[in-house]
């Protein structure tokens, strides 16, 4: 007789288990503990075998008959039921560990370290608002590039034209590393350049005033009524015109104040190697107030927030703002003021990019290139220092010092 809602509800626990059976290999076994476990019983190649089906209520009496029937479809083409649940527990596992997000999150792991923790952590955010949502959960071996464009398209819909530039190239590296590693065969966004499919859109500078307008930019940074800790930083990024990450993250470890010498350590920099940033007379007398106010932190520019953290880079951006120059000026603009005033003035081209940080580095020289014409920047520094000075006090903005 076939089981019935009621018959199962009424089923009361006993000392020992007992079964309540459906037919056709479905079983109800009732526990002393009054849980109601279904099961399936049938034979393949001629022995008994049985599978549970799981707990009702939670299984209905419909559900577990369908599963059941479903289940003898497999016995009658010769499939084991018990074999073939334990190779889709395993597939559901396999697509689980090589997923498109678990693969990117071991890319990453291998990927960071020779990278700047800033810049890794923006790609492991950017993956986590964009990518993942859209494709995480999807093997590495179903991504295609229709649904790689997909995702970089969608992007691109809210005009953040770089962002999805970065997502696909990004996107790249990770299915590089799964072919690499033997989880996919191809790499599918190698069949597609992002000038592909995505919209050109013109290259923008870095906002920055023009050279008429820095003495006024120079006065107003002194006379700023905002945190003294931003005031200093706007003062030393015009002396050193390191770029606004490499001053706000600095530490003053960084710093040998009797040589005059700030040496940023390859981790911090952009091109992965130290750099050093001579110190003229009227950084060291910035270093001196400021070590006033953040001399017992390990950073020089310490949050507001406190938790070991640096400065925002919105905390400089913001200031500019504040003093009238929104859209006109930014952190980095100081040195594109410098470099253009320097080139202008008679300096040598490479000393420049040198102290800019942009020159090439090969593997061979890297290891000495940060230090090279070092006694030339020194020159320059000290006198870009006083050209400021200069120029702030009101005299005219022409070539104040002779070519290094």
């Amino acid at each position: 007789m076939k089981l019935t809602d009621p018959v199962i509800k009424a089923a009361k626990p006993q000392e020992k288990a007992y079964p309540l059976a459906d037919g056709e290999g479905l079983v109800l076994h009732v526990q002393p503990s009054g849980a109601k476990w279904w099961r399936f019983r049938y034979r393949f190649a001629g022995k008994a075998q049985m599978l549970s089906l799981g707990v009702y209520p939670d299984i209905s009496l419909k559900a577990a008959r369908l599963e059941r029937d479903r289940l003898k479809d497999l016995v009658k083409k010769g499939i084991n039921p018990s074999q073939n649940r334990q190779e889709e527990k395993l597939a559901a596992k396999l697509v689980i560990e090589n997923s498109f997000e678990t693969v990117a999150r071991l890319w990453w792991a291998d990927w960071k370290p020779a990278r700047t923790q800033h810049y890794t952590r923006n790609v492991m955010t950017r993956l986590e608002a964009d990518i993942f949502p859209a494709i995480g959960a999807k093997p590495v071996t179903e991504i295609t590039a229709p649904l790689l464009l997909m995702v970089v398209k969608k992007i691109e819909a809210r005009g953040a034209l770089d962002i999805a530039k970065r997502a696909l190239q990004t996107c790249g590296q990770v299915m590089r590393y799964a072919v690499a590693h033997g989880l996919a065969e191809r790499n599918p966004a190698a069949d597609v350049k992002p000038s592909d499919v995505l919209k050109a859109h013109k290259k923008t500078n870095y906002a920055r005033l023009g050279v008429k307008e820095l003495p006024e930019l120079l006065r107003k940074i002194d006379e700023y009524d905002g945190q003294p800790l931003t005031r200093l930083a706007l003062q030393l990024m015009s002396r050193t015109f390191v770029r606004t990450g490499e001053l706000i993250g600095a530490r003053w470890e960084e710093f040998d104040l009797s040589a005059r010498m700030w040496r940023i350590p390859a981790e911090r920099m952009k091109m992965k190697t130290e750099h050093l940033v001579p110190l003229s007379d009227q950084s060291l007398q910035i270093l001196e107030a400021l070590h006033k106010l953040s001399g017992h932190r390990p950073l020089l520019f310490p949050s507001e927030r406190g938790e070991g953290k640096s400065m925002s880079n919105n905390t400089i951006l913001y200031a500019l703002y504040r003093m009238g120059y929104h859209s006109r000026m930014t952190g980095h603009g100081f040195r594109g003021i410098a470099s253009t005033i320097l080139h202008e003035q008679g300096y040598n081209h490479e000393h420049i990019e040198l102290q800019l940080a942009h020159m090439p580095r090969s593997a061979v020289s890297a290891s000495y290139n940060h230090a090279l014409y070092l006694e030339q920047r020194i020159s320059m520094m000290q006198q870009w220092s006083n050209y400021l000075d200069s120029i702030k006090a009101g005299a005219a903005v022409t070539p104040l010092f002779r070519s290094a």
